[in-house]
């Protein structure tokens, strides 16, 4: 009876062991999924069961169809969903393993790429998979869309040149995919609509988008008849799809156009007035939401520096969904400019080389993101937070290459138990400490920090007030004007950066770098020495000097800093030489 009790806890005991074996190795668990492409971009995720140490990894590699060499990518990124009820994602949840996932950055336009996903487990299974995958363009208007002429008016009209209709009513009556209205000069009131709307009854198509252009004869005004405190809509179109507005000026209204659960929008080239939200298209998800493209706009609200409010709810989108391009618009004077929505959910997002300037909330927001959201070469000014992720659910959501200057608060806000955020080359200088993440009691998971410069006047460089860091890992940035390095955790302090590599917490591998801001920049751009005086754009300039401090401290990063001059890449948002990118508009109005 002993010895067969005993066989029976020996074979116990070994049949655990390969349990553990067996969950410690790894295998997909399906196909990788190709997310929607944008311009310059290419997402996918996939998911692996097992791996129950978390020490796979999934190497990327990619290349033109056309080129016989890879380029190396970026790995995947492991995905920690956040264990609060509110915040955790299905779509990130794999019961007995992971869910991966990663982008592809800097592609060109219209271009059928191949990604190679490598997989490998120290304990055991590997796959390969290749995928073809193409990026898209910038919108381009057919050559045979129907054109339609219109002006102000209450009526009547056939829509040739020589007989336009009179107001838009009219116009849209007999509209088709395949529309191109041409608005000639002129205030359309909301007199010439029905009721206190202009409302677009019918949706493009593939291929034959409705296109509402201004003419060329001069401003094209549509106007709500009030200002923003007036409510309601300007524009209404509903779960609409394949609607293009094009050097429209839009005022006089609470929301300027609503196109919740909409998809393949076009923005371009418009001017916001007196409207507190420009563009609101939430309640559709990746599969119902895809590609809007938001770009080379101006919206200008009433919110004013410093703040002196609490939060105001002006931005230039509120939107959901996958595939988006919001890129080249200049935003001022706003709560948000960028606003993010749990209405939806964001995927496979592109935010760049916008110009954000007076924001007394925050500038660019990514809150609710799932997957591959990107955010990069913006420059935010003015602000209380340059970019928020509050929450991200599960990741990744990267930010990179991007600037902010007199930000009241932090250059990166980290709330409501967000989960999966990388955060690489970006520059940053306000006054006070560098780099505050304090929500509370908040947990905070799966950050990934490298190569950023955060520059202040004093205090801490980076304060966390929460004890509550789950799975992060800061390393290789520079830090200047503190007076004591970094409090972790809410609980422990370290005097230097020294003291934190010996503490082994936080930048225990490379460190930090201490920077002298006093001669970081060519232009001579410090941090501010008052919050309350409005920066310029001038203050931006963060080119680095020929004897900065921040050439060639960073670490190589593949697919973020190819092609870097020197020993290393440097810290912070410009290689020394590199030229600034445009910020804002590319077309003059």
């Amino acid at each position: 009876m002993h010895i067969g009790t005993r066989w029976i806890c020996l074979l116990s005991i070994l049949f655990t062991g390969l349990i553990g074996a067996g969950e410690d190795a790894s295998e997909p668990l399906g196909e990788p999924v190709e997310e929607i492409p944008t311009i310059h971009c290419l997402g996918v995720r996939w998911k692996i069961k097992g791996d129950a140490n978390a020490n796979a990894e999934i190497a990327v590699q990619y290349r033109k169809v056309s080129e016989p060499e890879w380029r190396q990518g970026f790995p995947l990124f492991r995905s920690r969903p956040n264990p609060h009820a509110e915040n955790t994602s299905k779509k990130h949840t794999v019961e007995g393993g992971w869910m991966f996932a990663g982008s592809v950055l800097g592609l060109e336009p219209a271009t059928e790429y191949e990604v190679k996903l490598n997989l490998k487990d120290p304990d055991g299974g590997a796959a390969e998979k290749v995928l073809k995958m193409t990026t898209w363009q910038e919108p381009v208007a057919p050559a045979d869309l129907t054109t339609v002429h219109v002006v102000p008016g209450t009526g009547g009209g056939t829509g040739t040149k020589e007989d336009p209709f009179k107001g838009l009513d009219a116009a849209v009556a007999s509209a088709q995919p395949g529309t191109l209205f041409l608005l000639h000069a002129g205030t359309y009131v909301k007199e010439q609509c029905k009721g206190d709307t202009f409302v677009i009854p019918k949706s493009g198509a593939p291929g034959k988008p409705l296109v509402f252009r201004a003419a060329g004869d001069g401003e094209v005004i549509l106007d709500g008849g009030g200002d923003h405190k007036k409510g309601g809509r300007l524009i209404s179109a509903n779960a609409l799809k394949h609607i293009w507005l094009e050097g429209l000026t839009l005022r006089g209204r609470e929301y300027g156009i609503v196109a919740h659960e909409g998809s393949h929008w076009v923005i371009r080239r418009c001017v916001f007035r007196e409207v507190t939200k420009g563009f609101t298209a939430h309640n559709g998800d990746e599969t119902k939401s895809q590609r809007h493209f938001i770009a080379d706009n101006d919206y200008l609200g009433p919110t004013t520096w410093p703040r002196t409010k609490g939060i105001e709810s002006f931005c230039l989108t509120y939107m959901t969904g996958a595939g988006h391009v919001v890129c080249h618009n200049l935003i001022q004077n706003t709560g948000d400019a960028i606003h993010g929505c749990g209405h939806g959910g964001l995927s496979s997002t592109d935010f760049y080389h916008n110009d954000c300037n007076i924001c007394t909330d925050d500038g660019i927001e990514t809150d609710y993101a799932d997957f591959n959201v990107r955010v990069w070469g913006n420059r935010v000014r003015n602000v209380a937070h340059g970019f928020t992720a509050q929450p991200i659910r599960g990741g990744p959501v990267y930010f990179f290459r991007n600037v902010v200057y007199n930000c009241t608060y932090s250059p990166f806000k980290l709330h409501n138990h967000t989960s999966g955020v990388v955060i690489f080359h970006n520059t940053s200088l306000r006054n006070g400490g560098g780099f505050n993440i304090v929500p509370a009691h908040e947990t905070v998971t799966n950050l990934l920090l490298r190569n950023n410069l955060f520059l202040g006047t004093g205090g801490t460089g980076l304060n966390v007030g929460t004890p509550n860091m789950r799975y992060c890992d800061f390393d290789n940035d520079g830090y200047g004007g503190f007076q004591t390095f970094a409090t972790w955790n809410a609980r422990k302090t370290y005097k230097t950066i020294e003291d934190a590599r010996a503490g082994g917490e936080i930048y225990k591998d490379k460190g930090a770098h201490s920077i002298d801001a006093s001669t970081c920049f060519a232009s001579g751009t410090k941090p501010p020495a008052d919050p309350k005086v409005e920066a310029s754009p001038e203050a931006c300039d963060m080119r680095l000097a020929e004897k900065s401090g921040a050439i060639d401290k960073g670490v190589v990063l593949p697919n973020f800093n190819d092609g870097y001059k020197g020993a290393a890449p440097d810290l912070g948002a410009f290689e020394f030489g590199a030229e600034l990118p445009h910020y804002g508009p590319r077309t003059a109005k």
